[in-house]
């Protein structure tokens, strides 16, 4: 159960993140010129269709969860996959500062951007909604079509029965076999935390991570991250989902990684339209009919506020 909690000041550090995204990249920001860049553009552009929308960081952090590569966010060096299972190192670092850092994530509530999808999808203006984020709060919001592409941070898998357990059992386990660890941490308000629940903490060589109590395998969130495909089937309904809309929706994804771009691209092709809303540029910008660079919770509000009804079919 999550609890609703302000968002608190934090310490600016470099990370070392586990972020749920299937591949590195290296591309480079180039701002590319859009035609069109204001909320009458999108509301033209929209108006009549239905949508589709692809969520990314940029949505959460007015829920107090910060932006993985927003214009202010810090710089984060992200864990793969294969380091994660190759080496016991890291997992014990990941858990000890995932222990602290997911707690942060639990207590967020939805902002007024997740509320305006929500309205959105009951007018039968949106169709439903692909996220990169794994924090829930799509669904916490009351949002029903809802394809959670790199998985969700409250639950656990172990990687060799296969068994998934909830994030809140795991916790309880990992305070059981080290007694005293949050409380020799200090008050996570003063911890910066990125998007997928870690949290900067430097001493972890102390921290006893949990086997999975079934198999005794190595326990996994239950996220996709570097170096990790996004499940086929999951794919194949994102796609499906896009293929269903007269047009897609961006909200503050800088579609970085190949696992979201892949959508924006798809529905371009396709001749739909594409309108991105973000704080700074985009990987997808070329492929944007229109593109608004602003936060989502105002933009988002304000398309509620003044979309009409879909045309009959």
């Amino acid at each position: 159960m999550k609890h609703t909690s302000g968002a608190a000041g934090r310490r600016r550090h470099t990370l070392v993140s586990v972020f749920p995204q299937a591949r590195p990249t290296t591309w480079e920001p180039q701002r590319v010129e859009v035609a069109r860049t204001t909320v009458d553009d999108a509301v033209d552009v929209l108006s009549g269709l239905r949508f589709t929308a692809l969520t990314g960081a940029g949505i959460s952090t007015d829920s107090g969860i910060p932006d993985y590569r927003g214009p202010d966010s810090p710089p984060r060096n992200p864990m793969t996959y294969q380091q994660f299972v190759g080496d016991e190192e890291f997992r014990r670092h990941y858990w000890a500062r995932n222990h602290v850092g997911w707690q942060h994530v639990d207590r967020t509530a939805p902002n007024a951007g997740h509320r305006a999808l929500v309205e959105l999808e009951e007018r039968a203006l949106l169709t439903g909604i692909i996220t990169q984020n794994v924090d829930l709060l799509h669904e916490d919001a009351g949002s029903r079509n809802v394809i959670d592409l790199h998985g969700r941070y409250d639950r656990v898998i172990c990687l060799t029965c296969g068994r998934v357990i909830s994030r809140t059992h795991l916790a309880e386990r990992l305070t059981e076999l080290n007694p005293g660890f949050l409380e020799s941490v200090g008050d996570v308000a003063d911890i910066e935390i990125a998007p997928d629940a870690d949290a900067v903490i430097e001493s972890t060589a102390h921290f006893r991570p949990a086997p999975c109590e079934f198999c005794g395998g190595v326990l996994k969130p239950e996220i996709v991250y570097f170096g990790e495909n996004v499940p086929r089937e999951r794919v194949e309904r994102a796609f499906a989902l896009v293929d269903s809309a007269d047009a897609m929706l961006v909200a503050g994804s800088s579609l970085t990684v190949m696992s979201g771009l892949r959508f924006v691209r798809h529905a371009a092709e396709a001749g739909k339209p594409v309108v991105i809303v973000n704080r700074g540029i985009t990987r997808g910008d070329k492929y944007a009919t229109v593109k608004i660079d602003s936060g989502t919770s105002d933009v988002l509000t304000e398309l509620v506020r003044r979309l009409p009804p879909p045309a009959e079919r």
